[in-house]
């Protein structure tokens, strides 16, 4: 059964604490964890928190960064994100999101080495504890700093180069709903998604991401979601919105908002 959670990043201003208490107050079943805010409110007391709260962890967000683009060496950053699937499944999700990093003056196919070559690392580890290593491209106008994955056709080919089962795709609305007929072609790829975030914007980014309220943008987002559950997919809908216009809402109408916007998706 297709299930709503929203991102922490959603609710930037609340601390761990206050995401997981609101969240709970308003009928959200899922929360999509920012380890940022957990590590800030403590890893323990977060995890007792959350199986307190009755909130699934739709994902932990995030680890990655393998291309040095960060300024960490390839083996801080492998360690790092080992670090995060064991998070991951302490807070039992079965998805860490992980980033390429950017290309970071390497060559596209020497990138391209350095994030299969941690992945192929990660993934007995993953495997063992039960966790998604969930690949997420970006829209080329906001990825320069997180990814070198910019379209849907080149993530697909490089999970299909993987061949990798604990190695899936983060399908997120707002960088990907402008891929054309991207509604028509999600049975060819269904079963790689292990996560859609749904996010919305009145253009495509240019810089920051500025996404808007949902069903307030040009995403089609009513033949995207309905498209994915028709072809099977039952896993979170994870709201993620950011950007100076969700900056001004208040929080408590946006979760509203998104619980009444995710009814008239389904």
């Amino acid at each position: 059964m297709a299930l709503l959670s929203i991102s922490e990043t959603t609710t930037f201003r609340w601390s761990f604490e206050e995401d997981v208490t609101n969240y709970a107050a308003a009928g959200i079943p899922g929360i999509g964890v920012w380890r940022q805010k957990l590590s800030d409110f403590g890893e323990a007391k977060g995890t007792e928190l959350l199986a307190e709260s009755g909130l699934r962890a739709s994902h932990l967000f995030w680890a990655g960064g393998f291309t040095g683009s960060d300024g960490r060496s390839f083996r801080a950053s492998v360690e790092d994100a080992a670090e995060a699937v064991r998070t991951a499944a302490a807070l039992g999700t079965e998805t860490l999101v992980v980033y390429s990093g950017a290309r970071a003056g390497h060559t596209y196919n020497h990138a391209r080495r350095l994030f299969k070559d941690a992945l192929a690392e990660l993934a007995p580890l993953a495997a063992e504890l039960k966790v998604f290593l969930a690949v997420e491209p970006m829209h080329p106008g906001c990825a320069a700093e997180f990814t070198f994955l910019t379209s849907l056709d080149d993530s697909l080919a490089f999970l299909e180069a993987i061949a990798n089962p604990q190695v899936r795709l983060v399908l997120d609305t707002y960088h990907l709903g402008h891929t054309p007929n991207l509604a028509g072609r999600i049975g060819e790829f269904v079963d790689w998604v292990v996560l859609v975030q749904l996010g919305d914007g009145r253009r495509p980014p240019t810089g920051e991401q500025s996404r808007c309220l949902l069903g307030e943008g040009v995403i089609p987002l009513r033949e995207i979601v309905q498209a994915l559950v028709a072809s099977g997919y039952d896993g979170f809908f994870d709201v993620e919105l950011l950007g100076e216009e969700i900056e001004t809402v208040d929080y408590a109408s946006l979760l509203e908002h998104a619980k009444q916007a995710f009814a008239q998706l389904l």
